[in-house]
Protein backbone atom coordinates (compact mmCIF):
# COMPACT_ATOMS: atom_id res chain seq x y z
CA UNK A 1 0.00 0.00 0.00
CA UNK A 2 0.85 3.61 -0.50
CA UNK A 3 2.24 5.42 2.71
CA UNK A 4 2.19 8.81 3.29
CA UNK A 5 5.03 9.83 5.71
CA UNK A 6 3.68 12.27 7.86
CA UNK A 7 7.43 12.93 9.68
CA UNK A 8 10.64 11.44 9.76
CA UNK A 9 11.08 8.05 12.16
CA UNK A 10 12.70 9.19 15.17
CA UNK A 11 11.58 6.18 17.43
CA UNK A 12 13.23 2.87 18.68
CA UNK A 13 10.37 0.77 17.58
CA UNK A 14 11.14 -0.27 14.25
CA UNK A 15 8.92 -2.48 11.75
CA UNK A 16 9.94 -5.86 12.31
CA UNK A 17 10.03 -5.24 15.94
CA UNK A 18 6.08 -4.13 16.05
CA UNK A 19 5.54 -7.00 13.67
CA UNK A 20 7.18 -9.76 15.93
CA UNK A 21 5.25 -8.29 18.71
CA UNK A 22 1.35 -8.62 16.45
CA UNK A 23 2.28 -11.98 15.67
CA UNK A 24 3.17 -12.81 19.80
CA UNK A 25 0.40 -11.49 21.25
CA UNK A 26 -2.43 -12.09 18.77
CA UNK A 27 -4.85 -11.34 21.71
CA UNK A 28 -5.12 -7.85 23.07
CA UNK A 29 -1.98 -6.02 21.54
CA UNK A 30 -1.29 -2.44 22.70
CA UNK A 31 1.48 -0.07 22.77
CA UNK A 32 1.61 0.05 26.88
CA UNK A 33 2.24 -4.00 26.57
CA UNK A 34 4.77 -3.84 23.35
CA UNK A 35 6.86 -1.36 25.55
CA UNK A 36 6.78 -3.73 28.30
CA UNK A 37 8.08 -7.13 26.46
CA UNK A 38 10.02 -5.32 23.84
CA UNK A 39 12.64 -3.24 26.31
CA UNK A 40 11.38 0.48 24.57
CA UNK A 41 9.11 3.40 25.81
CA UNK A 42 5.79 3.10 25.38
CA UNK A 43 6.10 6.90 23.85
CA UNK A 44 8.55 5.33 21.07
CA UNK A 45 5.43 2.97 20.16
CA UNK A 46 3.20 5.64 20.02
CA UNK A 47 5.65 7.63 18.03
CA UNK A 48 6.14 4.73 15.36
CA UNK A 49 2.51 4.56 14.76
CA UNK A 50 2.39 8.18 14.11
CA UNK A 51 4.84 8.15 12.01
CA UNK A 52 2.64 7.23 8.51
CA UNK A 53 -1.00 7.42 7.79
CA UNK A 54 -3.00 5.86 5.46
CA UNK A 55 -6.10 7.58 3.52
CA UNK A 56 -8.87 5.90 1.78
CA UNK A 57 -7.28 6.45 -1.99
CA UNK A 58 -4.73 4.51 -0.78
CA UNK A 59 -6.83 1.42 -0.80
CA UNK A 60 -8.05 2.14 -3.76
CA UNK A 61 -4.55 2.76 -5.28
CA UNK A 62 -3.12 -0.59 -4.01
CA UNK A 63 -6.29 -2.33 -5.62
CA UNK A 64 -7.11 -0.81 -9.05
CA UNK A 65 -4.30 -2.73 -11.33
CA UNK A 66 -6.60 -6.00 -10.07
CA UNK A 67 -9.95 -4.70 -11.23
CA UNK A 68 -11.80 -3.92 -13.95
CA UNK A 69 -13.34 -0.54 -13.40
CA UNK A 70 -16.12 -0.25 -15.56
CA UNK A 71 -19.43 -1.81 -15.78
CA UNK A 72 -19.14 -3.74 -12.35
CA UNK A 73 -21.53 -3.65 -8.99
CA UNK A 74 -20.70 -1.54 -6.12
CA UNK A 75 -22.20 -2.24 -2.74
CA UNK A 76 -22.04 -0.24 0.50
CA UNK A 77 -21.96 -2.30 3.68
CA UNK A 78 -21.19 -1.57 7.42
CA UNK A 79 -19.56 -3.58 10.71
CA UNK A 80 -18.73 -3.32 13.80
CA UNK A 81 -15.71 -4.27 15.83
CA UNK A 82 -17.09 -4.88 19.07
CA UNK A 83 -15.04 -2.95 22.27
CA UNK A 84 -16.85 -3.71 25.28
CA UNK A 85 -14.06 -3.23 27.23
CA UNK A 86 -12.54 0.20 25.80
CA UNK A 87 -13.14 2.98 27.72
CA UNK A 88 -10.41 5.87 26.07
CA UNK A 89 -9.90 4.22 22.68
CA UNK A 90 -10.45 6.36 19.81
CA UNK A 91 -13.81 6.38 17.40
CA UNK A 92 -15.21 3.75 20.23
CA UNK A 93 -19.32 4.79 20.44
CA UNK A 94 -22.43 2.89 20.62
CA UNK A 95 -23.59 1.16 17.13
CA UNK A 96 -25.93 -0.54 16.54
CA UNK A 97 -24.98 -4.88 15.30
CA UNK A 98 -26.72 -7.00 12.76
CA UNK A 99 -24.93 -9.40 15.00
CA UNK A 100 -26.00 -8.59 17.96
CA UNK A 101 -28.88 -7.22 17.12
CA UNK A 102 -28.58 -4.85 19.02
CA UNK A 103 -26.69 -1.54 20.43
CA UNK A 104 -23.04 -2.46 21.17
CA UNK A 105 -20.00 -0.59 21.89
CA UNK A 106 -17.14 -0.66 19.08
CA UNK A 107 -15.81 1.26 15.98
CA UNK A 108 -18.34 1.33 13.41
CA UNK A 109 -16.93 0.65 9.63
CA UNK A 110 -18.18 1.56 6.60
CA UNK A 111 -16.78 0.36 3.46
CA UNK A 112 -17.58 0.15 -0.34
CA UNK A 113 -17.43 -2.59 -1.73
CA UNK A 114 -16.83 -3.30 -5.71
CA UNK A 115 -17.00 -6.76 -7.84
CA UNK A 116 -15.95 -6.70 -11.30
CA UNK A 117 -17.60 -7.95 -14.79
CA UNK A 118 -15.21 -10.66 -14.77
CA UNK A 119 -16.28 -11.70 -11.11
CA UNK A 120 -13.27 -10.37 -9.29
CA UNK A 121 -14.07 -7.61 -5.93
CA UNK A 122 -12.07 -5.96 -3.63
CA UNK A 123 -12.99 -3.35 -1.10
CA UNK A 124 -12.48 0.24 -2.91
CA UNK A 125 -13.34 3.06 -0.34
CA UNK A 126 -13.95 3.34 3.79
CA UNK A 127 -14.91 5.30 6.57
CA UNK A 128 -14.48 5.07 9.90
CA UNK A 129 -18.13 6.47 12.06
CA UNK A 130 -16.43 9.63 14.17
CA UNK A 131 -19.44 10.49 15.65
CA UNK A 132 -17.77 14.09 16.50
CA UNK A 133 -18.16 14.90 13.33
CA UNK A 134 -22.04 14.97 13.26
CA UNK A 135 -22.55 12.18 10.24
CA UNK A 136 -24.51 9.61 9.42
CA UNK A 137 -23.84 6.35 7.89
CA UNK A 138 -25.88 7.78 4.95
CA UNK A 139 -23.59 10.77 4.80
CA UNK A 140 -20.64 8.91 4.93
CA UNK A 141 -22.13 7.21 1.48
CA UNK A 142 -22.72 9.70 -0.59
CA UNK A 143 -19.48 11.34 0.16
CA UNK A 144 -17.36 7.57 -0.71
CA UNK A 145 -19.86 7.50 -3.94
CA UNK A 146 -17.88 10.74 -5.02
CA UNK A 147 -14.99 10.27 -4.32
CA UNK A 148 -14.55 6.56 -6.27
CA UNK A 149 -16.21 7.95 -9.09
CA UNK A 150 -13.63 10.59 -9.20
CA UNK A 151 -11.05 8.48 -8.64
CA UNK A 152 -12.15 6.95 -12.14
CA UNK A 153 -14.39 3.91 -11.03
CA UNK A 154 -17.21 3.56 -13.69
CA UNK A 155 -19.53 0.80 -12.00
CA UNK A 156 -23.28 -0.06 -13.54
CA UNK A 157 -25.05 -0.93 -10.15
CA UNK A 158 -25.25 0.89 -6.93
CA UNK A 159 -26.81 -1.38 -4.39
CA UNK A 160 -27.05 -2.29 -0.46
CA UNK A 161 -30.02 -3.42 1.88
CA UNK A 162 -33.07 -1.20 3.27
CA UNK A 163 -30.77 0.54 5.30
CA UNK A 164 -29.27 2.62 2.62
CA UNK A 165 -32.16 3.10 0.62
CA UNK A 166 -33.34 6.59 2.04
CA UNK A 167 -34.41 9.05 -0.71
CA UNK A 168 -31.96 11.07 -0.35
CA UNK A 169 -29.44 8.08 -1.07
CA UNK A 170 -31.42 7.44 -4.43
CA UNK A 171 -31.40 10.38 -5.44
CA UNK A 172 -27.44 10.84 -5.27
CA UNK A 173 -27.26 7.47 -7.37
CA UNK A 174 -29.37 9.64 -10.10
CA UNK A 175 -27.83 12.30 -9.57
CA UNK A 176 -24.52 10.83 -10.97
CA UNK A 177 -26.73 8.86 -13.71
CA UNK A 178 -26.12 5.38 -12.66
CA UNK A 179 -28.54 2.13 -12.01
CA UNK A 180 -29.23 0.95 -8.69
CA UNK A 181 -31.08 -1.88 -6.76
CA UNK A 182 -31.59 -1.53 -3.28
CA UNK A 183 -33.57 -3.39 -0.90
CA UNK A 184 -36.72 -1.72 0.12
CA UNK A 185 -38.73 -2.21 3.74
CA UNK A 186 -42.32 -3.73 3.25
CA UNK A 187 -43.82 -0.70 4.52
CA UNK A 188 -42.44 1.98 2.26
CA UNK A 189 -45.01 3.99 -0.31
CA UNK A 190 -45.49 3.09 -3.58
CA UNK A 191 -48.18 3.97 -6.11
CA UNK A 192 -49.99 2.84 -9.58
CA UNK A 193 -52.52 5.38 -9.94
CA UNK A 194 -52.40 9.09 -8.97
CA UNK A 195 -53.24 9.79 -5.63
CA UNK A 196 -53.14 6.79 -4.40
CA UNK A 197 -50.27 5.05 -2.03
CA UNK A 198 -50.12 1.78 -0.92
CA UNK A 199 -47.17 -0.39 1.03
CA UNK A 200 -45.40 -2.37 -0.97
CA UNK A 201 -45.71 -5.54 1.05
CA UNK A 202 -49.69 -5.20 -0.43
CA UNK A 203 -49.15 -4.76 -3.97
CA UNK A 204 -49.58 -7.35 -6.76
CA UNK A 205 -46.00 -7.83 -8.11
CA UNK A 206 -45.99 -10.34 -10.82
CA UNK A 207 -42.34 -12.67 -11.67
CA UNK A 208 -41.29 -10.05 -14.01
CA UNK A 209 -41.89 -7.03 -11.53
CA UNK A 210 -43.99 -3.97 -12.10
CA UNK A 211 -43.02 0.13 -12.70
CA UNK A 212 -44.46 1.64 -9.71
CA UNK A 213 -44.01 5.68 -8.33
CA UNK A 214 -41.65 5.60 -5.33
CA UNK A 215 -42.88 8.16 -2.94
CA UNK A 216 -40.20 11.21 -3.08
CA UNK A 217 -38.07 9.95 -5.34
CA UNK A 218 -40.17 8.61 -8.47
CA UNK A 219 -40.34 5.69 -11.17
CA UNK A 220 -39.07 2.34 -10.16
CA UNK A 221 -39.92 -0.90 -10.86
CA UNK A 222 -40.06 -3.00 -7.72
CA UNK A 223 -39.64 -7.02 -7.52
CA UNK A 224 -40.40 -9.59 -4.73
CA UNK A 225 -38.34 -12.80 -4.15
CA UNK A 226 -37.28 -14.89 -1.01
CA UNK A 227 -34.22 -15.25 0.75
CA UNK A 228 -33.69 -16.66 4.04
CA UNK A 229 -36.99 -17.52 4.22
CA UNK A 230 -38.02 -14.04 4.52
CA UNK A 231 -39.89 -12.35 1.46
CA UNK A 232 -37.54 -9.38 0.19
CA UNK A 233 -38.66 -6.24 -1.77
CA UNK A 234 -36.24 -4.23 -4.36
CA UNK A 235 -36.58 -1.27 -6.30
CA UNK A 236 -34.44 -1.08 -9.68
CA UNK A 237 -33.94 1.67 -11.44
CA UNK A 238 -31.71 2.42 -14.55
CA UNK A 239 -31.05 6.06 -16.34
CA UNK A 240 -31.45 4.76 -19.87
CA UNK A 241 -34.97 4.20 -20.56
CA UNK A 242 -34.84 1.36 -22.87
CA UNK A 243 -33.05 -0.86 -20.51
CA UNK A 244 -35.46 0.13 -17.60
CA UNK A 245 -38.75 -1.14 -19.69
CA UNK A 246 -36.44 -4.22 -21.04
CA UNK A 247 -35.24 -5.36 -17.18
CA UNK A 248 -37.02 -8.53 -16.21
CA UNK A 249 -36.70 -11.37 -13.11
CA UNK A 250 -33.65 -12.83 -15.32
CA UNK A 251 -31.72 -10.11 -15.16
CA UNK A 252 -33.18 -9.16 -10.93
CA UNK A 253 -31.88 -12.84 -10.17
CA UNK A 254 -28.24 -12.57 -12.05
CA UNK A 255 -27.95 -9.67 -10.25
CA UNK A 256 -29.47 -10.64 -6.69
CA UNK A 257 -26.90 -13.99 -7.35
CA UNK A 258 -23.86 -11.61 -7.81
CA UNK A 259 -25.01 -9.54 -4.96
CA UNK A 260 -24.73 -12.89 -2.56
CA UNK A 261 -21.44 -14.19 -3.93
CA UNK A 262 -19.92 -10.90 -3.57
CA UNK A 263 -21.22 -10.27 -0.43
CA UNK A 264 -18.26 -10.27 2.25
CA UNK A 265 -19.15 -13.06 5.05
CA UNK A 266 -17.93 -12.48 8.22
CA UNK A 267 -15.63 -14.26 10.04
CA UNK A 268 -16.45 -16.52 12.97
CA UNK A 269 -15.12 -15.59 16.15
CA UNK A 270 -15.66 -17.49 19.29
CA UNK A 271 -14.71 -19.54 22.05
CA UNK A 272 -14.52 -23.37 22.05
CA UNK A 273 -15.41 -24.91 25.67
CA UNK A 274 -13.46 -28.41 25.72
CA UNK A 275 -13.23 -30.88 28.37
CA UNK A 276 -10.26 -33.03 29.37
CA UNK A 277 -6.70 -33.00 28.62
CA UNK A 278 -5.86 -31.90 25.33
CA UNK A 279 -2.84 -32.76 23.06
CA UNK A 280 -0.69 -29.76 20.94
CA UNK A 281 1.70 -30.58 18.24
CA UNK A 282 3.71 -28.17 15.33
CA UNK A 283 3.10 -29.78 11.80
CA UNK A 284 4.71 -27.85 8.96
CA UNK A 285 4.68 -24.62 11.10
CA UNK A 286 1.19 -24.72 11.79
CA UNK A 287 -0.25 -25.44 15.21
CA UNK A 288 -3.00 -28.28 15.72
CA UNK A 289 -4.65 -28.67 19.13
CA UNK A 290 -6.37 -32.11 19.32
CA UNK A 291 -9.28 -32.33 22.37
CA UNK A 292 -12.76 -33.13 23.29
CA UNK A 293 -15.84 -30.74 22.59
CA UNK A 294 -19.33 -31.67 24.18
CA UNK A 295 -22.10 -32.23 21.86
CA UNK A 296 -24.38 -29.53 23.08
CA UNK A 297 -21.14 -26.82 22.57
CA UNK A 298 -21.25 -27.94 18.52
CA UNK A 299 -25.20 -27.31 18.77
CA UNK A 300 -24.36 -23.88 20.67
CA UNK A 301 -21.94 -23.12 17.93
CA UNK A 302 -24.47 -23.73 14.78
CA UNK A 303 -27.51 -21.89 16.65
CA UNK A 304 -25.07 -18.79 17.06
CA UNK A 305 -22.89 -18.89 13.27
CA UNK A 306 -25.51 -21.14 11.27
CA UNK A 307 -23.73 -21.87 7.57
CA UNK A 308 -21.02 -19.42 8.26
CA UNK A 309 -18.92 -22.21 9.80
CA UNK A 310 -19.36 -24.10 6.89
CA UNK A 311 -18.44 -22.22 3.82
CA UNK A 312 -15.18 -24.00 3.51
CA UNK A 313 -16.87 -27.65 3.90
CA UNK A 314 -17.60 -29.04 0.30
CA UNK A 315 -20.40 -31.43 1.87
CA UNK A 316 -22.33 -28.47 3.29
CA UNK A 317 -25.36 -29.11 1.11
CA UNK A 318 -26.33 -32.79 1.85
CA UNK A 319 -29.06 -32.02 4.37
CA UNK A 320 -30.04 -33.77 7.13
CA UNK A 321 -32.94 -35.10 5.05
CA UNK A 322 -32.83 -38.09 3.02
CA UNK A 323 -29.28 -38.48 3.56
CA UNK A 324 -28.34 -41.99 5.10
CA UNK A 325 -25.37 -40.98 6.77
CA UNK A 326 -26.82 -38.37 8.44
CA UNK A 327 -29.92 -39.73 9.53
CA UNK A 328 -27.68 -42.44 11.10
CA UNK A 329 -26.21 -39.32 13.07
CA UNK A 330 -29.39 -38.24 14.01
CA UNK A 331 -30.53 -41.11 15.19
CA UNK A 332 -27.79 -42.34 17.12
CA UNK A 333 -27.98 -38.88 19.05
CA UNK A 334 -31.56 -39.41 20.25
CA UNK A 335 -31.23 -43.37 21.10
CA UNK A 336 -30.54 -45.03 24.17
CA UNK A 337 -27.04 -45.42 22.93
CA UNK A 338 -26.27 -41.66 22.70
CA UNK A 339 -23.73 -42.33 25.07
CA UNK A 340 -21.63 -44.43 22.62
CA UNK A 341 -21.56 -41.60 19.88
CA UNK A 342 -17.91 -40.35 21.06
CA UNK A 343 -16.44 -43.84 20.01
CA UNK A 344 -19.07 -43.91 16.95
CA UNK A 345 -18.15 -40.33 15.59
CA UNK A 346 -15.30 -39.46 13.38
CA UNK A 347 -14.88 -36.09 15.16
CA UNK A 348 -14.90 -32.46 13.50
CA UNK A 349 -11.62 -30.75 11.87
CA UNK A 350 -11.42 -27.20 12.16
CA UNK A 351 -9.46 -24.99 10.87
CA UNK A 352 -9.10 -20.81 12.18
CA UNK A 353 -6.52 -18.30 11.67
CA UNK A 354 -5.89 -18.03 15.21
CA UNK A 355 -6.11 -19.73 18.66
CA UNK A 356 -5.18 -18.81 21.82
CA UNK A 357 -5.83 -20.50 25.57
CA UNK A 358 -4.97 -19.97 29.15
CA UNK A 359 -1.55 -22.45 28.76
CA UNK A 360 -1.46 -22.34 32.97
CA UNK A 361 -4.76 -24.57 32.88
CA UNK A 362 -4.33 -28.95 33.43
CA UNK A 363 -7.62 -29.38 31.80
CA UNK A 364 -11.29 -28.07 30.44
CA UNK A 365 -9.34 -25.52 28.17
CA UNK A 366 -11.70 -22.40 26.47
CA UNK A 367 -9.95 -21.75 23.46
CA UNK A 368 -10.26 -18.22 21.77
CA UNK A 369 -10.73 -18.70 18.05
CA UNK A 370 -10.35 -16.72 15.08
CA UNK A 371 -12.47 -17.00 11.67
CA UNK A 372 -13.25 -20.52 12.37
CA UNK A 373 -14.70 -23.10 9.84
CA UNK A 374 -15.70 -26.24 10.26
CA UNK A 375 -13.94 -28.45 7.19
CA UNK A 376 -14.60 -31.61 7.98
CA UNK A 377 -17.44 -33.32 10.14
CA UNK A 378 -20.26 -30.48 8.32
CA UNK A 379 -22.82 -33.45 8.76
CA UNK A 380 -22.29 -34.35 12.08
CA UNK A 381 -22.47 -30.39 13.12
Amino acid sequence: MVREISRPSTARCTLPMYMGYLLSEPNSPSCLHLSEVMSVSHDSANRFLQRETYSPRDLFNEVKAGLNLKGGVLSVDDSVLDKPYSYKMAFVEHFWSGKHHRTVKGINLVTLYYSDIEGRHQPVNYRIVDKTEGKTKNEYFREMLAEVLAWGLEPAYITRDSWYSGVSNLKEVRHHHLGFLFALESNRLISVETGTWTQIQKLDISEEGREVWLRGFGMVKVFRTSLKDQVRHYAVYLPDSEAFSSFGRDRFLLLISILQRIKPVKPVDDTLRLTGKTVIEDINYNRVYIGRIPVTEVAALMRSHGDRLLERNIRRYLGLHGNRVNEAIRNTLYSHHSSNFYFLNNGLTLVCNDFSYNALQSSDYHVKVENLQIVNGGQTA
